[in-house]
């Protein structure tokens, strides 16, 4: 029987082959392969249609939404769930659901839902391809979109805090609650929301990314904004996943709320080390960031208020 392998300086190893061809089929992206390959011989109208994105991103949202509220009504009972909050004294009630239940449904049947049904009347189905992206091409493109879009909500943010009049009509009424809950991720005016949803529409868009990459976003980016205003500081956290400080989550952004003049990116905080209002969480529960009392945050906001700066 012939010898099979790869020959190299005049050896030959048998196991090569293997090697070449596991490193061949995960350049060609095999990983993702057989699920792409389920969902387009089993769903491959559903995904094609034009709604998918909406449904997608719209259950996505709310299926978050009710985790973490069930585990804000379970808190002032649970102290297993308690010890990850921000502010355990400061329990979330339905007086706090309500409202914001509220705006967001009003902001769905107003905005959404006929954005959705004009999608549908005129945009033209998704071309699926036959082949999934690598995984390499799939994560980073899922990066490369978050990172655009931190760009862009961070120069939007930092524009509607510094302008007064586009503060007081277009985003004063993210910041009537001075500790988000997740909720609070699309108490918005209608301005804010169509922004924010015009830029993850478009970025995968303007890097070419593969429609499983642009999906794999959608969810992300609206899984880390729910996050960053959940109120809980759990060791999954995105910020105690990511090294040096470099994700603020939702200490920072917690922050940002309790003292509007920082913190202005909404993931990464690079942006914010570079232009000086990045700052540290201050007037938390002692387990998570020690700091001012939670009765100095009138003085904090004063105090930006006399550097022009809210």
């Amino acid at each position: 029987m012939a010898a099979t392998g790869v020959l190299v300086g005049g050896v030959t190893f048998p196991w090569m082959p293997n090697v070449v061809n596991l490193t061949q089929s995960l350049t060609q992206g095999s990983v993702l392969q057989p699920a792409w390959d389920y969902f387009h011989q089993n769903h491959h109208e559903l995904l094609r249609s034009p709604l998918f994105p909406v449904v997608l991103s719209v259950s996505t949202y709310f299926a978050l939404v009710f985790f973490y509220t069930a585990l804000d009504l379970l808190a002032p009972t649970w102290p297993c769930i308690s010890r990850f909050k921000l502010h355990p004294e400061e329990p979330i009630t339905w007086a706090h659901i309500g409202p914001t239940l509220g705006l967001t449904m009003y902001n769905n049947l107003l905005y959404i839902f006929p954005a959705t049904v004009a999608q549908w009347l005129w945009r033209p189905p998704t071309p699926l391809p036959h082949e999934a992206p690598p995984l390499w091409a799939f994560l980073l493109g899922i990066l490369g979109c978050t990172v655009v879009f931190d760009f862009q909500y961070y120069l939007w943010h930092l524009l509607h805090h510094r302008v007064g009049w586009l503060y007081r009509t277009f985003h004063a009424v993210h910041h009537q609650y001075s500790q988000p809950f997740s909720l609070v991720t699309q108490y918005l005016s209608g301005w804010e929301l169509c922004s924010v949803g015009f830029w993850a529409t478009v970025d995968p868009v303007l890097l070419q990314c593969h429609c499983l990459t642009t999906w794999g976003f959608m969810v992300f980016n609206i899984y880390v904004s729910t996050e960053d205003h959940c109120g809980y500081d759990f060791p999954w956290s995105m910020h105690n996943l990511v090294p040096f400080g470099l994700w603020g989550g939702a200490p920072k952004h917690q922050t940002h709320h309790q003292r509007p003049a920082t913190n202005f990116a909404p993931f990464f905080s690079h942006w914010d080390w570079l232009g000086g209002t990045d700052v540290m969480p201050t007037g938390l529960s002692p387990r998570h960031v020690a700091g001012p009392p939670v009765e100095a945050k009138e003085d904090l906001r004063k105090e930006d208020r006399q550097k022009g700066l809210s």
